[in-house]
């Protein structure tokens, strides 16, 4: 159980409601973690629109970002953000044999080196954001521009965020409907 109780699309402003709305649209509920950050609704708000801006937004695709987030979220043991995000990245095109050996990246050829490139860096910021050595960033900029990097980065640290919020707070995945009702 949460330690922090989730707010119902009854219990928050109409402003509130309104996101709750798009986020039920889109995503076919409203995620224990919005709800519980409604407690704060300008954080809430400004987290919408951060996510939303760093997860489709830019010229990094979709089902890197997604694969990016996984693996952060694995080193991380964060089964919450795993729930959705391996469905995610499932519907994006990975495969699940992939994603359960996601460990295994730097011995399997079924990633890209630009890939490899993107999970060396998920791994080495969430462990240590000081290790990242001039020649991984080197062979960063051999594959992704600075804008690129700069999303990747984005990325991979608004998940160590979510990780760790989730972790300390010990939050449930949601469930399909979760969160959203009838207008």
């Amino acid at each position: 159980m949460s330690r922090i109780s989730r707010l119902d699309r009854s219990e928050v402003t109409p402003e509130m409601v309104a996101l709750y709305d798009k986020v039920f649209a889109l995503r076919g509920n409203v995620p224990n973690m919005f709800r519980v950050m409604a407690h704060r609704p300008e954080i809430f708000a400004t987290m919408q629109a951060h996510f939303s801006a760093v997860l489709t937004t830019g010229t990094v695709p979709a089902k890197l970002k997604e694969l990016i987030i996984v693996r952060t979220s694995q080193v991380n043991e964060t089964p919450y953000c795993l729930a959705s995000h391996t469905i995610l990245a499932k519907n994006l095109g990975w495969t699940g044999e992939q994603l359960e050996h996601l460990a295994d990246w730097p011995r399997r050829e079924d990633f890209t080196p630009a890939e490899k490139a993107a999970l060396r860096l998920a791994e080495t910021v969430t462990r240590d954001a000081n290790a990242v050595s001039d020649e991984q960033f080197a062979e960063l900029r051999g594959f992704y521009s600075e804008g690129e990097i700069v999303e990747l980065l984005c990325a991979i640290g608004l998940f160590n965020y979510f990780n760790r919020f989730n972790n300390a707070l010990k939050m449930e995945p949601t469930k399909p409907g979760e969160g959203g009702c009838a207008a």
